[in-house]
């Protein structure tokens, strides 16, 4: 590792390779030594990213986890020298994904896709609730929730535009609940 010190970006997810078949390994002994030396304000998740499938052979259905990225481990940290050391240091860590000595962290895009931290998004809504939309083209307008999706994300509204009734799906970052007037 160079002599300048890392930057501390606050938590990110980084990247560990890890020896073929250690990744359990290296998860178990991080874990116990972020017990072991009081680190959970520094090193805050470790996750060795499985799918669970289900394989029927003969008469027999089994639960069977395949590593989705084999040699590699996650770790959410706050980078610094120390967290480094105690992280490369451990046996099976070859070192972090990035150039050089260098981890870089993962992008909030490449976290979401690959489904590593899941947000659960509240909204102050429910179907049938009058809404406000409060940005993009059709800021200022009202309407009626008719429907939210699964992940929350998305909503679709009955909008009230010129004397019409109009459905738009929006995220649901672009409306909120109409104050109720007594």
């Amino acid at each position: 590792m160079n002599e300048e010190s890392f930057t501390n970006l606050g938590p990110r997810w980084y990247v560990v390779h890890t020896y073929s078949g250690y990744e359990n390994k290296v998860k178990t002994n991080l874990e116990k030594i972020i017990e072991n030396r009081g680190l959970h304000d520094v090193i805050m998740e470790v996750r060795v990213p499985v799918e669970v499938t289900m394989d029927e052979t003969g008469d027999e259905t089994k639960e069977v986890e395949n590593k989705l990225f084999p040699s590699y481990v996650l770790v959410k940290m706050c980078m610094t020298d120390a967290t480094w050391h105690v992280v490369r240091n451990i046996t099976g860590v070859t070192g972090f994904v990035g150039p050089g000595s260098r981890p870089v962290p993962l992008s909030d895009d490449e976290i979401a896709a690959m489904g590593v931290e899941i947000k659960v998004i509240s909204v102050g809504f429910d179907v049938g609730d009058s809404v406000e939309i409060v940005s993009g083209a059709l800021a200022g307008f009202t309407g009626v929730v008719q429907e939210i999706s699964e992940d929350k994300k998305k909503i679709n509204v009955l909008a009230s535009m010129f004397g019409r009734e109009t459905p738009v799906e929006l995220s649901a970052e672009d409306v909120r609940k109409q104050k109720e007037i007594d």
